[in-house]
């Protein structure tokens, strides 16, 4: 899983800053690289929140099978943003999608 061309959305590439994108593809590689089996479809669930005075970006990524659930908190974050993110591996190729996009 998500050994393939990597693509996005237009939904993406308009409401989502790029560092943002290379932190989610970076964290399906750090499963890859852990040796954790991947789901075809990693959610992504961004929030922020306050901690220690400091606004930080936090990303829960889940999968459903096998279960996965981690949270990443990151700081400093160029343009924090609340969104769900998808990547959906369909075999040929990746793509980072929102939810309404599908």
């Amino acid at each position: 899983m998500f050994n393939n061309t990597r693509y996005m959305t237009r939904g993406i590439q308009e409401e989502v800053h790029l560092g943002l994108q290379i932190i989610i593809w970076q964290l399906i590689d750090d499963c890859k690289a852990k040796g954790l089996k991947l789901d075809y479809l990693q959610v992504f669930e961004l929030s922020t929140e306050v901690v220690g005075g400091q606004l930080v970006q936090v990303i829960q990524h889940r999968q459903e099978e096998p279960l996965y659930r981690r949270t990443h908190r990151f700081a400093p974050i160029e343009v924090p943003q609340e969104t769900t993110i998808w990547a959906i591996d369909d075999g040929d190729h990746s793509t980072m999608l929102l939810p309404s996009e599908y």
